[in-house]
């Protein structure tokens, strides 16, 4: 995809009278020269993969440090007995993104969405809604189309890399992702769909990237279900027709600029933030022991 703003997405839009998610397409085709059957099938595998990935989870599974694993179980227990807040839709978004993210720690099959740290995500949104009936394969892959015009955006004008910018460029990318793809599912406006991007991204700026011994574990997989119930909550507010002060190429903008004055110790380095903790470090000492 050539788009290098999320106005020229829009006006893409906008101009030839089609949808946000088929500007993308098209705009994919005519850098990758694909075919448009081509395009849609790798876009219908990426979803099958990560609906495969919530199938095949494994609530005995636990990650080789053991710092993860079965903790989606113990949410979905939890709602099956009406012990939390929130709907049922908030439950199971919670619990996917746990599944996606603990299925990542275990090594085990997933998509970049749009990196492994930040995985949960986007799948968290859009899986309950199609297991729900409220969205077929072509929405789903349509939403998705979104996502990716908006992650492009965010890769070309910012970062989408956790060592360059934080969590923010990979959790606050997937996010403002999530919410742009559902903003679309449930037929807002390209301009909806940008103003819920942009304010799950603004919610997440400054967000650091502070893996306890260096694993894609502590805090990352918590911050994938922050990121998802963030993209609910603004795909929600954009829905309803809030705007946001900021424009979504300005928020991009701000995200890198932030993370460019990150800390190197705050940007994927496990030396600062809650991996420098007193209960981080000595973590980090007995996996390091185990080695």
């Amino acid at each position: 995809m050539a788009f290098l703003s999320c106005e020229e997405m829009l006006a893409a839009a906008r101009s030839q009278k089609i949808s946000l998610a088929e500007a993308v397409l098209r705009s994919d085709l005519e850098e990758s020269r694909l075919t448009e059957a081509h395009s849609r099938a790798a876009m219908r595998h990426l979803w099958q993969v990560m609906q495969a990935t919530s199938q095949e989870y494994d609530p005995a599974q636990r990650s080789r440090s053991g710092l993860s694993g079965g903790d989606a179980a113990k949410v979905e227990q939890a709602w099956q007995q009406g012990r939390l807040l929130g709907d049922d839709y908030l439950a199971a978004v919670t619990a996917e993104a746990l599944k996606t993210a603990e299925c990542n720690a275990c090594m085990k099959r997933i998509v970049a969405a749009p990196t492994a740290g930040s995985c949960g995500v986007l799948p968290a949104v859009l899986l309950p809604l199609a297991r729900a009936g409220q969205a077929d394969e072509d929405a789903v892959c349509d939403a998705l189309y979104v996502a990716a015009g908006f992650g492009q955006v965010i890769a070309a004008r910012a970062t989408l890399a956790g060592a360059e910018g934080g969590c923010q460029a990979e959790v606050g990318a997937a996010s403002a992702m999530a919410a742009a793809a559902l903003c679309n599912l449930k037929g807002g406006t390209p301009e909806q769909c940008a103003a819920a991007a942009a304010m799950a991204l603004g919610n997440l700026l400054g967000l650091v990237c502070d893996p306890v011994a260096g694993l894609v574990e502590v805090p990352c997989i918590k911050r994938n279900v922050v990121g998802a119930v963030n993209a609910v909550s603004c795909a929600n507010m954009a829905l309803a027709g809030v705007d946001y002060a900021i424009p979504c190429d300005e928020v991009i903008d701000a995200m890198g600029r932030v993370g460019s004055l990150l800390s190197p110790d705050l940007r994927e380095t496990g030396q600062g933030g809650l991996a420098a903790t007193p209960t981080g470090v000595k973590i980090a000492r007995q996996l390091a022991q185990e080695d």
